[in-house]
């Protein structure tokens, strides 16, 4: 038994030091390709329709060709009103946030992603799946605060960077809510594999308007560098870390993840200094990052809060629902029963360069069932 415990546990450190290698590798690649000072290949929409492209080429194999996965069954209407603004929103993070590279450094780039959990909950509340509070309020003001102490301390504060960062950020938030409120609320789950079949065309697509009017007309064979290998092994990563974050998901709790995030961003931008020795970080960005780390973690133990709570609740149901409740959870393969619920937490809120739609199976029985009890 204990062996059994020490190889589970030596398995989900490896699968997070995958997930934290991939995913500091997309970025510091991203930024070498797209940097002008290195690579040299300034067009960030190509790059990420190139991501888009490989992405979905491959999911395609896999579910069309070899079979890996059954592709779920996606009704024109579903696709329609949830895949679509969905992918439209996941676009629009990348194509800004691969903006951003090209203007402010790896480490103010990460500074600034601080303020995802402030951008997720105004969209939350926004969209009506969450409600305001004090508590959460005060949190995400410690968080803005500290952000914008990080900016004042930036050497090279660049403000068209900066606006690309932070639309990018709010583009990911709205994207996770619409999760939230479009795809689980109808009942539907995607695997990574799955995700990217359905959403990495449609991002492709929308993609390609503003790479015709941006980037195409300044596209000269002579001025642009294109390896294929560069770009293959670029893409490749960036599909790589989209099956890490499943594997993290399907290993971790809430709490882990989290922790995970936070070491992903000192060691990013402690190597983004080493790498890209213009990335120069002052007392002042240390200390507002500091701060909005803070908050950032002061918000994690509130939602961890609210997850175990949830769980207490659950705890109180009659004991018919809890026993159909607990049936539904051992007949699924994908839903994992030791994280109480927490994974889909966890797969909405997980965002990092180049993820797609990561949800978990909760069925529609157990939420119909909490729902009424609820009310």
């Amino acid at each position: 038994m204990a062996k059994m415990i020490n190889k589970t546990l030596v398995l989900t450190y490896i699968y997070l030091l995958i997930y934290i290698i991939l995913s500091s590798g997309v970025i510091l690649y991203n930024k070498w390709v797209l940097s002008p000072k290195y690579f040299n290949f300034p067009l960030p929409i190509t790059l990420t329709m190139i991501h888009m492209g490989f992405s979905g080429f491959v999911a395609f194999l896999l579910i069309r060709v070899f079979k890996v996965v059954a592709p779920v069954k996606m009704t024109f209407e579903i696709y329609a009103t949830c895949v679509v603004p969905i992918s439209a929103f996941f676009a629009s993070s990348l194509w800004f946030g691969n903006t951003a590279y090209l203007h402010i450094s790896v480490a103010f780039i990460q500074m600034l992603k601080a303020l995802m959990p402030v951008a997720t909950f105004i969209m939350a509340v926004i969209c009506g799946t969450d409600k305001p509070r004090c508590d959460v309020f005060s949190n995400m003001l410690l968080v803005s605060v500290g952000v914008v102490i990080s900016s004042y301390g930036e050497i090279h504060f660049n403000v068209v960077g900066t606006v690309y960062q932070v639309t990018g950020i709010f583009a990911e938030a709205l994207r996770l809510v619409l999760t939230q409120v479009l795809l689980q609320k109808k009942g539907l789950t995607l695997n990574p594999i799955n995700s990217l079949y359905y959403i990495a065309p449609c991002s492709f697509v929308f993609l390609a308007l503003p790479w015709y009017v941006l980037e195409k007309p300044t596209m000269e064979v002579s001025q642009i560098q294109f390896n294929f290998w560069i770009f293959f092994s670029n893409a490749l990563c960036a599909l790589a870390l989209n099956f890490s974050i499943f594997l993290v998901i399907g290993r971790t709790g809430a709490v882990t993840i989290r922790v995970a995030g936070v070491l992903k961003d000192w060691i990013l931008i402690a190597l983004s200094t080493v790498i890209f020795p213009e990335s120069t970080i002052t007392g002042l960005n240390i200390t507002g990052y500091a701060i909005a780390l803070c908050g950032v973690v002061m918000y994690n133990y509130i939602k961890v809060r609210d997850v175990k709570a949830s769980q207490s609740t659950a705890d109180t149901l009659p004991d018919r629902i809890n026993k159909e409740w607990k049936m539904e959870k051992k007949s699924s393969d994908k839903f994992n029963p030791d994280d109480g619920g927490e994974s889909l937490r966890v797969g909405a809120e997980i965002n990092d360069e180049e993820a797609p739609l990561i949800t978990s199976r909760l069925s529609h029985i157990g939420r119909t069932q909490l729902g009424n009890h609820a009310a």
